[in-house]
């Protein structure tokens, strides 16, 4: 019968402009090993040639599953025909060679008798899209479960991190597969986990095009960095919390760490806007999280949310590593890490003059931990009252940057994004570098403008990458127990970067 088709776990999804341009990229993905494909008919100039793409790709890989989609135009698809001509399209998709079709729940609804006829002859899905936000989905399931199918697929579109829960905790409710995922950027973590919950499969854009909705990645992004087809419905989630997230290279760092410890879990990247952070820490409790990285522009705000703070965090007043234990959320601050143990490479920390630059979380963890240790500290910034502000919390000289630029320091510590992709040609000193020894805390690009500033002065400079990979480990170590992969963990950064990806100040 066709309702026993097994599907892979991931989709490519073909929403291409022509025939041929279609059936090259199939045979791309075919080549990559992928054997699941959704052929979107409705993306080319007739659904015709969709039937004969389907019919001439099949005939030399007849091990592949073709899911034929023709979603109408009042639906957001492209096909402009009638119902029961969407309907025949889908009949001839199948007598080419379609195993699965997809048809929206809206034409569904107009023709649920034929529909049983097309459920004899394949795998039939119906869908639900909604390209506006995430609506209480009781309703959606009840409505869609009135028309007797094989799967039903819920796709919504995600506004805020809670959403992501909404949708992937259909799968507890319905007995009949799903497919389930969020669209847009905070959807993304629905992409990775749907299919560990027990939806179905989860859909990727091929390697060499845009997919045909928004949030999708590749399949050898969700193959090989997220490891869908390997974690299990017990993995621990982790992630980093942070708006931007989607340049963020943590996520290619930490997953190559447990992979290398073989350890069941997963790290993912979680778009949190300024005013979603509460509403975060509701999904991270339902889904639930085990920790997790925070960064730019939570750093400071997250305080409120944690049961319990270690002393040095709570009085830099910043937490980048929350992890739960007992039942209560904890942080800390591994930034403290990154700035003196790669510096403590270098100089004696204790009596040294350092200049820091900045004001934010990253800034405060730095001007602590140095304080801490010893030094003779100084801070500069944009914002004036707030470098004055964090001064006189530790104890440092507020100076403006004319003034900075008019000392000489042993130390200088660059903590704000300056200079980090895609705005490479912005550096905080117009002129001279006040320091015989740099350290820039944006290790994208790896060397900046800063960077070859302070070299072509003669300073000795300390990447930014080095901090990241410090406070990394120290990441890894809290909410795992085991020792870091730390050469590991440097290689996946160093590839992630090479790759293309932008960085932000950790």
């Amino acid at each position: 019968m066709p309702q026993r088709i097994s599907l892979p776990r991931i989709c490519i999804a073909l929403g291409l402009p022509d025939a041929e341009t279609l059936l090259a990229h199939a045979r791309k993905e075919y080549d990559a090993g992928e054997r699941f494909l959704e052929f979107r008919i409705d993306y080319l100039p007739s659904p015709e040639q969709g039937i004969a793409a389907i019919r001439k790709f099949l005939a030399r890989h007849s091990d592949c599953t073709i899911l034929a989609t023709c979603r109408r135009h009042q639906n957001h698809g492209r096909y402009n025909g009638s119902v029961e001509q969407q309907v025949r399209i889908l009949e001839a998709a199948i007598a080419a060679g379609a195993q699965a079709v997809d048809i929206e729940i809206e034409s569904a609804e107009n023709c649920v008798e034929r529909l049983q006829s097309v459920r004899s002859q394949a795998y039939l899905l119906i869908s639900y899209h909604n390209y506006g936000g995430t609506p209480p989905l009781d309703g959606v399931l009840r409505r869609m479960a009135r028309i007797p199918s094989d799967g039903y697929k819920v796709v919504t579109t995600a506004r805020k991190p809670s959403d992501n829960y909404r949708v992937l905790a259909l799968a507890r409710t319905s007995k009949t597969p799903m497919v389930l995922l969020a669209m847009g950027e905070a959807g993304f973590p629905t992409r990775v986990l749907s299919t560990a919950v027990g939806g179905l499969y989860t859909y990727a854009t091929p390697n060499a095009a845009e997919g045909t909705a928004a949030g999708q990645v590749s399949a050898r992004q969700l193959r090989h960095l997220y490891r869908v087809e390997k974690f299990t419905r017990d993995a621990k989630v982790y992630g980093v919390v942070a708006d931007p997230v989607r340049h963020s290279i943590s996520p290619a760092v930490h997953n190559r760490a447990f992979q290398a410890r073989r350890a069941d879990s997963v790290f993912l990247p979680f778009l949190v806007k300024a005013i979603q952070l509460k509403d975060f820490l509701l999904l991270a409790d339902k889904l639930p999280l085990a920790g997790f990285a925070v960064t730019i522009p939570h750093k400071q705000k997250i305080l409120r949310y944690l049961d319990l703070i270690d002393p040095l965090a709570r009085r830099i007043g910043a937490v980048n590593t929350v992890w739960r234990k007992a039942g209560k959320w904890r942080g800390t601050n591994t930034d403290v890490y990154g700035v003196t143990v790669p510096l403590a490479r270098h100089t004696r920390i204790a009596k040294a003059s350092v200049l820091v630059v900045g004001n934010g979380g990253a800034a405060r963890g730095a001007a602590y931990a140095l304080a801490e240790a010893g030094a003779k500290l100084a801070i500069a910034g944009r914002n004036l009252d707030r470098v004055r502000a964090l001064a006189k919390a530790c104890d440092a000289e507020p100076l403006s940057r004319e003034q900075a630029e008019a000392r000489m320091f042993d130390v200088l510590i660059h903590a704000t994004p300056l200079g980090m992709f895609p705005k490479v040609d912005q550096c905080f000193f117009t002129d001279r570098i006040p320091a015989k020894l740099v350290f820039d805390m944006v290790y994208n690009p790896l060397e900046t403008l800063l960077m070859r500033k302070a070299k072509n002065q003669g300073a000795t400079v300390i990447p930014g990458l080095e901090m990241f990979l410090e406070q990394s480990a120290r990441q890894f170590e809290i909410w795992t127990g085991e020792t870091a992969p730390r050469g590991v963990m440097e290689k996946a950064a160093i590839e992630a970067l090479a790759s293309g990806h932008a960085a932000m100040v950790a």
